[in-house]
């Protein structure tokens, strides 16, 4: 970019290397917006229980099958920077509640296209900001005011919401099979502090292997480690067990630096063998005498030992992750021992089986019954490896809007309902606004009626009608009309069980308006040039080697 100067005959002074580019103005805000509305339209159709599925195909050429709002974001390989805040819409959204992806994104995009559509009648974009901030106050506090709360001692809610959260998946013919095991899953990791639930996702470990069906899919009061036993003359099951959990190698440990030994004779050689054994064998010897009768080591265990624990009847599985390593520690009320030395039997967890079972190609090892387990398994099954992956990312969000509801238990109807309401006490609230504001409040009402306008249009329904509709049974009071995509009629949603939890809508309201506005505010892009690649000189490569060989 270049400056002409008064003196000097107009030299031009250059301040962006040569390369960049920049736009500014209305052209910078238009195609930040654009790219922004293109990404909202991408997920748009994958909204609902008759949404559709996307197909990603990565450059390796792995295919992913899903509607699920965040993976479609993640595994599409986005080059615009505007763009890419919808990406991080959509995982903030997923970070902080789990679920409502896809609707963040599709309420992002339609703020941005109602507001060009006001920066096109002159309004500033700061005004439009600053009305969209109190409308979305105003949104969360309606949210708030109409939230129906939940009593967590009947499983009902819970179960409602799980299925949901799956109605638009793959997997939404079982999704109350599989809600069911995440309520459980949930309920049996959360606990109790100063009267509140808290529970923890990363408590549930979810463990996936193509074979049989979606039903087969169970929870275990345990653990389910993805590694075999490590010796063959091992117990493949043991009953009552009493496990040791160790963060140490049970090896002989490699100097860090470098020694020298001077064995001289046969004897010192012999004798030198002999110590390492004896200390492999005082090991296991001071497991054995703490009483356990399982070891789950972190780190490697060396053949010799290997054999020692199975001479001792013990069963040993090594090189176990850190994260499940904690889960195990949670679920069988073991602590972690990193020093031998201090092995005592109050540090050991329990199980009431732990045994190597063969699914599907692989062998797993199991860690059940525990007695009350702050950690549990999901270990998923299905027909292919792309319908098990999407049950993942299913029982994921079904896991956390169960846990949101945990955590704060209210609950709103879904099917567009939270939205019209939120609608029109908006459109009421804007008309006590002054001036422009008034628009931007406006704008944001009408951007919320995108939700029951894409349920309808994914549905094949007519979304004029549905929306009339709708607004007319809002105005008698009917504050949980929505529209029920299967019987496509407009109907009280809590009567067709479709629940959502507050925690979920609030988020979006933030993460949507967060998003919308940071990209509002940008009126100047200004990109770096690319990186050249050095030219290939003259005559090819250097060393006489063809054109194109050398490698920079």
């Amino acid at each position: 970019m270049s400056v002409p100067t008064q003196a000097g005959g107009g030299v031009p002074v250059l301040i962006l290397r040569e390369g960049s580019s920049r736009t500014r103005g209305r052209e910078a805000q238009h195609s930040n917006i654009m790219a922004a509305r293109i990404i909202a339209e991408t997920v748009k159709s994958a909204l609902g229980p008759k949404g559709m599925d996307k197909m990603l195909v990565d450059s390796f050429g792995d295919v992913t099958i899903t509607s699920d709002g965040r993976t479609i974001l993640d595994e599409m390989d986005i080059q615009h920077p505007a763009a890419k805040m919808m990406v991080e819409v959509a995982k903030t959204q997923d970070n902080e509640a789990g679920d409502g992806t896809t609707t963040a994104v599709v309420i992002s995009g339609e703020l941005l296209n109602k507001a060009e559509e006001l920066i096109g009648k002159n309004v500033h974009p700061t005004i439009i900001i600053d009305g969209y901030k109190k409308a979305s106050e105003k949104a969360l506090e309606v949210l708030e005011k109409i939230a129906i709360p939940v009593d967590l001692s009947s499983q009902e809610h819970l179960k409602k919401t799980a299925m949901t959260s799956m109605a638009s998946k793959l997997v939404a013919e079982h999704r109350g099979y599989l809600a069911d095991l995440a309520v459980k899953a949930i309920l049996q990791v959360a606990k109790k502090e100063n009267g509140k639930y808290k529970a923890d996702v990363d408590d549930v470990k979810v463990e996936k292997k193509p074979g049989e069906s979606l039903t087969d899919t169970k929870l275990i009061q345990g653990i389910v480690l993805d590694k075999e036993i490590v010796h063959s003359g091992m117990p493949k099951r043991v009953e009552n067990a009493k496990i040791a959990l160790l963060d140490c190698p049970l090896e002989i440990e490699k100097t860090e630096f470098d020694a020298k030994i001077n064995i001289e004779s046969p004897e010192q050689m012999d004798a030198f063998l002999k110590q390492e054994e004896t200390m492999l064998r005082e090991m296991v010897n001071k497991i054995t005498a703490a009483g356990a009768n399982v070891v789950l080591c972190q780190k490697g265990i060396d053949d010799m030992a290997q054999h020692f624990l199975a001479r001792k009847g013990t069963l040993a599985v090594r090189r176990i992750k850190k994260s499940d390593m904690e889960k195990l520690a949670k679920a069988t009320g073991g602590k972690i021992i990193t020093n031998l030395d201090d092995i005592n039997p109050a540090d050991l967890g329990y199980a009431s089986l732990v045994e190597e079972r063969k699914i599907g190609d692989d062998k797993m090892t199991f860690v059940e019954g525990c007695k009350h387990p702050h950690a549990v398994t999901i270990l998923i099954r299905g027909g292919t490896e792309r319908i098990v992956d999407e049950a993942e990312r299913s029982i994921h969000d079904a896991l956390c809007v169960v846990r949101d509801l945990v955590e704060e238990p209210k609950v709103l109807a879904g099917g567009g309902a939270p939205e019209i309401e939120v609608s029109r006490a908006l459109k009421k609230y804007a008309e006590t606004l002054p001036g422009r504001e008034q628009l931007a409040v406006k704008s944001f009402a009408e951007a919320l009626e995108a939700v029951p306008i894409t349920l309808t249009e994914n549905a094949g329904l007519d979304p004029i009608d549905i929306l009339s509709e709708l607004r007319a049974k809002h105005e008698k009071g009917e504050k949980w009309a929505g529209i029920e995509v299967h019987s496509g009629k407009v109907q009280d949603m809590t009567g067709a069980g479709v629940f959502e939890p507050l925690a979920v809508k609030k988020q979006i309201i933030k993460s949507a308006t967060e998003a919308a506005s940071m990209i509002l505010k940008i009126d100047d892009v200004i990109a770096a040039g690319k990186m050249k690649a050095p030219p290939t000189p003259p005559g090819g490569a250097p060393g006489g080697m063809g054109p194109g060989a050398g490698v920079y």
